[in-house]
């Protein structure tokens, strides 16, 4: 008896190694015969591993799931865990996979990004954490070759390969004399936002972002010619699988940019106007009231009056310490386009939070921190 028991045993041993397949998900007495059989002891086999879902094409850039199917013959352990070696030609993304569990299968979900048309799969290896500190053997599934291909696109791609890309708020400010500046704000499915790079542009950079597989969003800068009425740039669908075109039409604000709720200034830049439209109702109350002799009336003068000279009354201007980095907007760790190589004095033109607005001598607008202010 306790020979066919060992021979059974054996037999088993030897068909789950070489088809992984014998634990079928509907098999639920073939797996619990499987796991009474299997002692717990050390340096047993038991997990076995395969590869449940892998795609059939991938682009060159793009980022994309493999998910393992893992069965262990035994529920002692705490713990599943996975390496990875000798892997080509691609980035693994998150080593800890998203897993779901149906009867005693997991399901392991990991993400790669692809690097270079000739790709491979690394070798995963598997090992469980033992309760009671048996020393399980590991088991190790073999890697397999990708099929990469990469795009062909045209210049004004964006190097944004993704499952969406959608632009959720963007403005257009005067840069300088020969440019504009167009911020804007970008969510993303799947897709490695960071890489984003336009073409044909003055002067780019990213202001601030946050990567996850589910969900990227970035907010980016670009300094563009003046000429330009509507700036575009593409990026490739994965779900469309063509390239899809983002338009950003160009109407230039006088104010500083406010994708962000904290980048509202307070701007002086259109208070001349303001000011000619106030002087011009005062004349026309006092001509009026003259008029019509209804000097009574002259109590409303006082409301435009009092407007255009608090708006005569020129900007504050400020003393900026040498050394100091003027910003092209008013975010922290943001990017510095100047700094100053003396102390200089400008006129004041709005503030943001921790920032106050300039126009420097070369007739660019920037922000310098408020701890770069200097009294004199």
């Amino acid at each position: 008896m306790r020979l066919f028991f060992i021979l059974t045993f054996f037999v088993l041993n030897i068909l789950a190694y070489d088809n992984t397949k014998i634990f079928d998900e509907n098999d639920n007495e073939l797996q619990s015969s499987v796991v009474s059989l299997i002692p717990e002891n050390s340096n047993t086999k038991v997990l076995y591993l395969q590869f449940d879902k892998i795609p059939s094409r991938i682009i060159k850039g793009e980022i994309f799931p493999v998910r393992v199917r893992t069965l262990s013959t035994t529920d002692d352990f705490t713990e599943l865990i996975y390496s990875f070696s000798n892997a080509k030609g691609v980035e693994i993304i998150n080593t800890i996979p998203y897993r779901t569990q149906k009867q005693k299968y997991f399901y392991d979900t990991f993400y790669f990004k692809a690097l270079h048309t000739d790709a491979r799969l690394p070798d995963i290896e598997a090992s469980l954490v033992s309760v009671t500190n048996n020393e399980y053997k590991s088991t190790i599934l073999s890697g397999t070759e990708l099929n990469v291909v990469a795009l062909n696109p045209k210049r004004n791609f964006s190097n944004i390969i993704a499952n969406s890309f959608v632009l959720s708020d963007y403005k257009t400010t005067s840069f300088d004399n020969l440019h504009n500046i167009v911020i804007f704000v970008a969510e993303a499915t799947n897709c490695d936002i960071d890489k984003l790079k336009l073409n044909n542009v003055y002067k780019q950079g990213i202001e601030s972002s946050t990567n996850s597989i589910e969900l990227s969003k970035i907010t980016y800068f670009v300094v563009i010619d003046k000429k330009i009425e509507t700036f575009k740039f593409t990026y490739f669908n994965l779900i469309e699988n063509n390239f899809k075109t983002i338009s950003i039409p160009i109407i230039v604000d006088d104010d500083s940019v406010t994708t962000q709720n904290d980048l509202k200034p307070k701007d002086q830049s259109k208070e001349k106007l303001k000011m000619l439209i106030a002087i011009a109702i005062a004349i026309i109350l006092l001509i009026l009231i003259v008029w019509r002799k209804k000097y009574i009336y002259s109590v409303l003068l006082i409301f435009p009056i009092t407007y255009s000279i608090y708006v005569a009354v020129p900007s504050e201007e400020i003393c900026i310490k040498i050394g100091s980095n003027i910003y092209l907007l008013p975010v922290h760790n943001g990017t510095i386009f100047e700094t100053t190589d003396k102390i200089i004095y400008l006129r004041a033109e709005g503030e943001v939070k921790d920032f106050t607005k300039v126009k420097l001598l070369n007739d660019k607008i920037g922000w310098v921190k408020h701890e770069d202010l200097c009294s004199y």
